[in-house]
């Protein structure tokens, strides 16, 4: 497809009307809020008998053919869609079986066309030579998106992460960001409560990545605790260096403000970003508001979902009535389902108490900060020093333990939710926390161990022991030592 010059004129007119509309409903408090559920969304790799990558999400799908699963960029991916649940109760227990129940089902069906499933932040057995334009999944939408992208920016992709070790490389393709596979979390609040959930996902999503890091190798070298961070960054940039020489924002953005209103962000992805996808819809947003039909707002959410921010608005429209979301996308998949149930419901409860607070945490410190905190945490995982009020640097674990988990504990009850697996979970946090062992340390203790062999090698065969471990659905904390 090729997008001229009088489409982009119409997409930004209409996004700009979109605009309107949707500050007219957030005026006249036309969305539904009823006790938020949580929801959540899980990529994931496949890999063939070996640990290797397999090229196969098609024939996976095929074989497991339920509705809630999903192709995702690359090839070697998937994605599953958990229906939200209340949390009241066991809902901890209901959700974390819901996900081992369908993830057990996909396993069984993948395996019947040789795929396997692994919750993983990035494949460690994944090589450059894996991530090209071939092995983008056939959605014609995830073509389209690469075509602009390298059409914005003019010139191949750079890929340079120094961490432990160094990678220095070009791709020709927007396959890299599918190296990528996360854990994403979903909240529904109100548009009156919506800036100060925002603002406090923006908070903690430092020491969120800190104690969930999953993501310590790719193509071959050990870099950040959590590689999916910078790597998504860059995958996706639409920036040569000289525009990033020039302070344009980045599409994979942390932001640069606290803000005031929902309205915010949806009017600074018009105002900063050009649209990559520049496809109108026939329906008037505002001619449908007028016949009394609440608008998708088509353009709006599709240039919404081109800004990649880690805590991204979400807009939506069910049964006739808008809701509003806070999509948290700062995690990395796995290692256990039991560990995921964990990071999430150490976010939920963190979601209940810091947005009500008398005086808020994000008035108490700069919005650099928080940027600083989630960087610091990519890179060093439980030993960053993060900045927090009232405790200056402080090492992650150390703030977890002393100011995070209470939090979490008292949003917990706040919910509903009953004390056995409150406890269960969020000591899956806390002893991470003690034990300093996260995913990331425990692949790389385990290739370290496996040091006779070259790095590939080491890393197939950790692949394999990990996937075996993630089966048991035990926390990676008591997972053996090599």
């Amino acid at each position: 497809m090729v997008f001229n010059r009088e489409d982009r004129r119409r997409y930004r007119d209409k996004v700009r009307r979109c605009l309107d509309v949707f500050a007219q409903l957030l005026r006249e408090s036309r969305f539904e809020f009823d006790r938020p559920r949580a929801g959540l969304e899980i990529e994931l790799n496949l890999v063939d008998d070996r640990g290797e990558p397999a090229m196969k999400n098609a024939e996976v799908l095929a074989a497991i053919a339920e509705p809630d699963w999903a192709t995702e960029l690359g090839q070697f991916n998937v994605e599953i869609n958990v229906m939200p649940e209340s949390l009241e109760g066991d809902g901890p227990v209901r959700l974390e079986k819901v996900v081992r129940d369908r993830l057990n089902h996909a396993e069984e069906r993948a395996r019947t066309v040789g795929g396997h499933l692994m919750m993983v932040g990035i494949l460690p057995t994944l090589q450059e030579q894996d991530v090209h334009e071939g092995t983008l999944s056939a959605n014609p939408r995830y073509k389209l998106l690469n075509e602009q992208i390298f059409q914005a920016r003019g010139e191949d992709l750079h890929l340079a992460i120094h961490g432990e070790e160094a990678l220095e490389t070009y791709a020709d393709s927007i396959t890299p960001e599918a190296a990528c596979t996360s854990l994403q979390l979903h909240l529904q609040v109100s548009p009156q409560a919506f800036a100060a959930h925002w603002n406090a996902a923006q908070v903690i999503a430092g020491p969120q990545v800190a104690v969930a890091a999953n993501s310590p190798f790719l193509f071959g070298r050990r870099l950040w605790q959590e590689t999916r961070i910078p790597l998504f960054e860059q995958a996706t940039d639409t920036r040569p260096v000289e525009l990033k020489a020039q302070g344009v924002r980045p599409r994979v953005w942390f932001g640069e403000r606290w803000i005031t209103s929902v309205f915010d962000l949806f009017e600074e992805n018009a105002r900063y970003f050009p649209a990559l996808l520049p496809m109108c819809e026939d329906a008037d947003p505002r001619e449908e508001l007028a016949r009394g039909v609440t608008p998708e707002l088509g353009e709006l959410t599709l240039h919404n979902g081109t800004v990649y921010r880690w805590n991204r608005p979400v807009y939506a429209v069910v049964d006739d009535t808008p809701h509003l979301r806070v999509e948290n996308r700062v995690l990395p998949a796995g290692p256990s389902v039991a560990d995921a149930a964990a990071n999430a419901v150490f976010y939920y409860g963190l979601m209940r108490v810091l947005p009500h607070a008398e005086r808020p945490v994000w008035t108490r410190m700069s919005f650099a900060a928080a940027a600083d905190n989630l960087h610091a945490a990519a890179r060093h995982g439980l030993e960053a020093r993060l900045y927090w009020p009232g405790l200056g640097e402080v090492a992650a674990a150390e703030l977890i333990l002393r100011r995070l988990l209470p939090l979490a504990y008292e949003g917990l009850d706040l919910w509903g939710v009953d004390p056995g697996p409150r406890d269960r979970l969020l000591g899956i946090i806390e002893r991470r926390c003690v034990t300093g062992r996260t995913g990331a340390n425990w692949q790389i203790d385990t290739v370290n161990a496996l040091g006779d062999l070259d790095r590939h090698e080491a890393l197939r065969r950790m692949t394999l022991r990990y996937i075996e471990h993630m089966h048991t659905n035990e926390p990676v904390h008591t997972w053996p030592s090599p």
